[in-house]
């Protein structure tokens, strides 16, 4: 049972007895459990389709904000660090302008792992509400193909509005069930994708801190079932990809089940290489153990991403070389 205090919500019982097995250490663990009940930091991504982050950040400043860039290789990605109001980020004329967007650090990693070029023909299967897509569409410059698919006419409402907003002008917008539309491209004449972003949906472990709701709706059931549900995904999506495209595997969650698990299982059933994840934030290797379960070796190349480490959410990147095509 998941009790809530005056000012937080509670474990359950059964999610902080995994979340001890993942982090045996008792400093890590109040660490972490520490992290997770503040508020997460006020990150934005600057839209390169619309401005540079020089003068974005000329702009910023000029409303009195201050504001961080704490990866060099990265200026897009900023971090508000003086107080604003309720909602003054959403409000703004910048982000109303399609400037930046709102977007969690850990959130922005997928793609910087896929690395998606100008003139790539690329596939965002689980697309809304859209902060990956356009991310994907300013690294291409507008430029290549993008196709975004998600299934909920609401969610794709979402994700029209915010490819509007930001200038993205290279998408694709598709409604339809996932694993339906992998199956058709894969049977079609149309030509293999370079690279496929798999960010699948998943139990939200790693958005506590945004959304402790979460705390409430956790269980294993809920789990399990994903955990299918992801490996379907992957072995459909997968047979999409051309020999030596990439695919990127990720969540916003810690359970193995979800990640690990399906890594593996995709590792041992497809003839894909790991890759190993480069990313601007701490992160630790992929279990290669969980429980009574052992896990192909190749997945300690995959990312954890602790809220303690990073002073963010909580997420998990994967990245794949499709060495032969599937048919």
């Amino acid at each position: 049972m998941t009790i809530m205090t005056k000012y937080k919500y509670t474990m359950k019982p059964l999610f902080e007895e995994r979340m001890h097995a993942l982090m045996p250490d008792k400093t890590d663990f109040k660490a972490y459990e520490k992290t997770i009940h503040t508020p997460p930091l006020d990150f934005i991504r600057c839209n390169t389709l619309k401005i540079s982050p020089e003068k974005l950040l000329e702009k910023l400043k000029t409303k009195g904000w201050q504001v961080s860039q704490l990866y060099p290789k990265h200026p897009e990605i900023m971090l508000i660090t003086s107080n604003i109001g309720p909602g003054e980020l959403g409000n703004a004329l910048e982000h109303q302008l399609g400037y930046y967007y709102i977007q969690e650090v850990s959130s922005m990693l997928p793609v910087i792992a896929l690395d998606p070029k100008p003139d790539d023909l690329v596939l965002d299967l689980c697309a809304s509400p859209g902060s990956k897509t356009t991310q994907m569409a300013a690294c291409m410059e507008n430029k290549g193909t993008i196709i975004a698919n998600d299934l909920k006419i609401d969610r794709i409402s979402i994700l029209v509005s915010n490819l509007e907003r930001c200038g993205v002008t290279n998408c694709i917008v598709t409604r339809k069930d996932a694993i339906a539309f992998c199956t058709h491209y894969s049977k079609s004449s149309l030509p293999k994708l370079d690279k496929i972003l798999l960010d699948v949906p998943c139990s939200g472990e790693g958005t506590l801190r945004s959304s402790p709701k979460t705390f409430l709706q956790w269980n294993p059931k809920m789990i399990k079932k994903l955990s299918r549900q992801q490996k379907k995904f992957f072995a459909f999506a997968v047979k999409c990809l051309k020999q030596g495209g990439t695919l990127v595997y990720s969540t916003c969650t810690h359970s193995p089940e979800e990640n690990e698990e399906v890594v593996s299982f995709a590792l041992e059933n497809f003839p894909i290489k790991a890759e190993t994840v480069h990313i601007p934030l701490k992160s630790r290797p992929g279990l290669t153990e969980w429980k009574n379960d052992k896990f192909h070796k190749e997945v300690s190349k995959a990312c954890r991403i602790y809220p303690q480490d990073n002073d963010s959410e909580g997420f998990f990147v994967s990245k794949f070389t499709l060495l032969g095509e599937i048919k």
